[in-house]
């Protein structure tokens, strides 16, 4: 009888406190999508009302109260549509990172691509700091190390604002296929990378002094030349996993090696978050790549003026009006985030599917 507490319904658990705990964490998480539900049904009711008052109205008032109730009809569909929307956001299981800022890097293709290459990529550094612009996001540059000839050999930038790691989580490669010169067309093909990084709180990720190297010497111009005389530039190795930070944005080593620290903590974090998504299919399909051209993510085809996204098989004309990190972005942004929305309520649904009852 020492054991009447115990409730046997259910193995999962071990009392009728942690039952009815469980119980009222769920009520918390249903009652949102009840309450919308119910609204739908409230909004349905109302069209059948106007329905039926339609078909009840004599010869003389019919024209203008049919009139005004194709008007509420309207409006009421119009809220329906946002009700559903609503209760299909509410039902797409959220990431906890997705509020996160974002530290940002470009890499052009170490082996492929030349100067073509390395002025692609700065080209589409350009675009993610003109896409913040157009988001109202904060765009911080952290380093740069320019190319010849005005390319870009890597870049970084934390971006702050609303939601931001949420919409550039899956911006991983672009390729460059066709390139032009000012004197003549050649088809050329090359690669650079693009990192997405949340930016963790320092509660998230700790860091010993005991696992950092820290090397400093000068900084370098595009050409090889020191560009100044003291030796500014950090070096950060962390020993444990061999991860590299290096930072030469500031003529202050104090103020470069705060850059690289926090750089170095992003990909920490990158590394326990890709540890806790290894069940989250979605995101997998979508955030794959490398600078390999055999994993091909986006290829911009100037000589026929098209951007085509190999995941979601989406194209987009006008390339200039692309890169400029607009409105063309946006929608391209947007369509890779209802795909995912959809492939995780899929899985969702899938999985509820295959659970035991």
């Amino acid at each position: 009888m020492g054991n009447h507490h115990r409730f046997l319904g259910n193995k999962n658990y071990q009392t009728v406190e942690q039952c009815l705990q469980s119980l009222n964490r769920r009520h918390a998480e249903l009652a949102p999508l009840a309450a919308i539900y119910q609204e739908i049904q409230e909004a349905e009711q109302a069209i059948e009302e106007l329905e039926s008052m339609c078909k009840s109205l004599n010869k003389q008032d019919e024209k203008q109260l049919q009139e005004l109730a194709l008007e509420e009809r309207q409006t009421i569909d119009q809220k329906i549509n946002m009700l559903y929307s609503e209760l299909f956001q509410s039902l797409v299981p959220k990431e906890k990172y997705d509020k996160n800022d974002v530290i940002l890097e470009v890499t052009s293709g170490r082996t492929t691509g030349g100067d073509i290459c390395q002025q692609f990529t700065r080209e589409i550094f350009d675009m993610y700091q003109n896409y913040s612009c157009y988001k109202h996001w904060q765009f911080e540059l952290l380093n740069y190390t320019p190319a010849d000839y005005g390319g870009l050999h890597h870049a970084a930038a934390r971006i702050s604002g609303d939601s931001v790691y949420k919409h550039l989580k899956y911006e991983v490669q672009r390729i460059p296929k066709v390139g032009l010169s000012s004197r003549m067309q050649y088809i050329h093909t090359g690669t650079m990378s693009v990192i997405i990084l949340p930016q963790p709180d320092e509660v998230h990720v700790k860091l010993d002094p005991k696992d950092l190297r820290i090397d400093t010497f000068r900084a370098r111009g595009a050409g090889g030349q020191h560009v100044n005389t003291t030796d500014s530039v950090v070096r950060l190795v962390h020993i444990p996993t061999g991860l590299v930070v290096e930072c030469q944005q500031e003529r202050s080593q104090i103020r470069n090696k705060e850059i690289a620290l926090s750089v170095l903590r992003a990909r920490l974090y990158q590394q326990i978050i890709e540890k806790n998504k290894c069940q989250q299919h979605s995101t997998r399909k979508l955030q794959v790549g490398t600078r390999a051209q055999s994993e091909r993510i986006q290829t911009y085809n100037f000589t026929q003026d098209r951007v085509t996204d190999q995941r979601i098989a989406y194209e987009v004309r006008d390339i200039k009006e692309f890169v400029c990190g607009g409105k063309g972005l946006d929608q391209l942004i947007q369509r890779l985030l209802q795909l995912a929305d959809e492939e995780a309520i899929v899985e969702l649904l899938d999985e509820n599917l295959k659970s035991p009852k």
